[in-house]
């Protein structure tokens, strides 16, 4: 089973592609969806008003984050105890997330994710495997946020990697993404190499 957790805006086309993508590849995939049926940002206003809540309630984020195992677990034909998560921007977050509260998973993978560390999670030992796909140029999530999540990762016990790509900023993965200027821009040359990168992380994390 591979969730994919989404981007700011909410669940939408580019997420359910993805669904397909590994779908394809031999895998159960399910699309999550954090803000519930129907409700969708369409301007980076909405979908900031919508991600908000989340990151600043990080409890609720994982409640609902937990439901979403729950439910993906639950699906006819799911071997699960072999779950991922992969996740895109504020997604990013959610799986780095899904790993911090010690979910169950075998691997999370984060596209130009979002690094910010947790409240409220006191000591605990984190053992999904990591993987980080970064854009060096990111300002959403700059080179000392990776620093620092690499720190709380030691300090967590995890096994961890964070593959970070020059000139490159967020985004990169989504074809709709015009605006290198502020720092969001689609790479298909890095997409490329990332999804290479995660194929061959879950592959080695769930033959493990």
């Amino acid at each position: 089973l591979v969730l994919v957790c989404h981007a700011w805006g909410g669940q939408g086309d580019f997420e359910r592609k993805v669904t397909e993508a590994l779908a394809g590849k031999g895998y159960a995939a399910m699309a999550v969806d954090l803000y519930g049926k129907g409700v969708r940002g369409s301007s980076p206003e909405e979908n900031q008003k919508l991600m908000t809540p989340l990151v600043e309630d990080r409890a609720m984020l994982r409640e609902r984050l937990k439901t979403s195992i729950e439910a993906g677990r639950a699906q006819p034909g799911v071997i699960a105890e072999k779950t991922a998560a992969i996740g895109f921007c504020f997604g990013g977050l959610c799986v780095f997330d899904m790993a911090r509260m010690g979910a169950d998973l075998k691997a999370v993978v984060s596209f130009h994710g979002l690094f910010g560390a947790a409240d409220g999670i006191e000591n605990q030992s984190v053992t999904a495997k990591i993987l980080a796909l970064h854009g060096w140029g990111d300002p959403m999530a700059t080179p000392e946020n990776m620093i620092d999540f690499g720190k709380e990762m030691d300090a967590a016990g995890a096994d961890w990697q964070v593959y970070a790509y020059g000139d490159t900023v967020h985004a990169f993965t989504n074809p709709a993404a015009d605006d290198k200027a502020n720092g969001m821009a689609y790479d298909p040359v890095v997409t490329r190499r990332a999804w290479a990168a995660c194929d061959d992380f879950l592959a080695e994390a769930f033959a493990g």
